[in-house]
């Protein structure tokens, strides 16, 4: 390439020769879209060069053209430049993620004059849903809805008049959100079958409805008597055993002391026909 001069991109063919050199035009597209960056509404005959100085967030890199047929791409990550069917140059990104989200300043020259432009392009994710209800301590039941992962954060509301005890919202380090929305309901109230948690995002058109999920454990009250009450039968059933163990632990050692003490008489009983047959020689031999 003879010589560097720097072009301006538009969205979806968006013409940008009205602006600036300083102006910034600010655009998201959604995750996984397929983006068309126009730096001008000329026709490529009457263009020199287009060059495409990119800023992303986690590198740095340059797309260009010539009338003369150079070219260079040090993006090497599928960004091409590419002509329509009137021969207009555009900066094709196949699938938009959030490796391409960054800063792209586009020079052009033509014949009688050039221009430039930079856009910032960020990215649209639609969140992950959830929903469920849950018992707090206080044994009041509360319908919970969440949506994690998005970008920008999503907006949460309730088709029921309940009391919104909070609504939480978290950026992770990558700049997505996290949005979790409670829905206390008054104590006694166990009719939550039309409860609906509703969910927008600029990634859908229209808005998205969720029933919460019965909640799978019982009132934290009747949790709490259950547990107690296990824990005394666990208990009381330990104590009888250790109780049972103890009884016959006894009785065993009562059984060998008593046979102890009859072993000696045994003994003798058997010594005892010995004994009067020596007596019955001796007399013999005293004759």
């Amino acid at each position: 390439m003879k010589e560097p001069i720097w072009v301006f991109a538009a969205i979806f063919f968006l013409v940008c020769e009205t602006w600036t050199r300083d102006t910034v035009i600010f655009s998201s597209f959604n995750v996984g879209s397929e983006v068309k960056l126009n730096c001008s509404d000329k026709s490529w005959r009457e263009m020199i060069y287009v060059i495409w100085n990119l800023e992303l967030l986690h590198k740095q890199c340059k797309i260009a053209s010539n009338i003369d047929g150079q070219t260079e791409n040090t993006c090497n990550d599928g960004k091409t430049l590419r002509n329509t069917a009137q021969v207009q140059q555009y900066l094709h990104i196949p699938n938009f993620s959030s490796d391409d989200v960054g800063l792209y300043k586009c020079e052009l020259a033509f014949r009688g004059g050039a221009k430039t432009c930079n856009i910032s392009l960020s990215i649209t994710v639609p969140p992950r849903m959830s929903s469920w209800l849950e018992w707090r301590a206080d044994n009041k039941m509360v319908a919970v809805c969440k949506a994690e992962g998005g970008k920008p954060a999503a907006k949460i509301t309730w088709s029921h008049a309940g009391n919104l005890s909070s609504v939480e919202e978290q950026q992770s380090f990558d700049g997505f959100f996290s949005v979790e929305s409670h829905l206390e309901f008054p104590e006694g109230v166990e009719n939550v079958e039309n409860v609906t948690c509703i969910i927008s995002h600029p990634f859908w058109q229209s808005e998205k409805t969720l029933l919460p999920k019965h909640p799978k454990g019982l009132p934290y009250t009747v949790m709490l008597i259950l547990i107690v009450g296990t824990v005394l039968i666990v208990l009381a059933a330990v104590l009888v055993f250790a109780h049972k163990k103890k009884i016959i632990l006894r009785r065993g050692l009562s059984g060998d002391c008593s046979t102890k003490k009859t072993q000696p008489m045994e003994d003798v009983e058997e010594i005892e026909p010995y004994a009067s047959y020596v007596q019955r020689v001796n007399s013999i031999y005293n004759y």
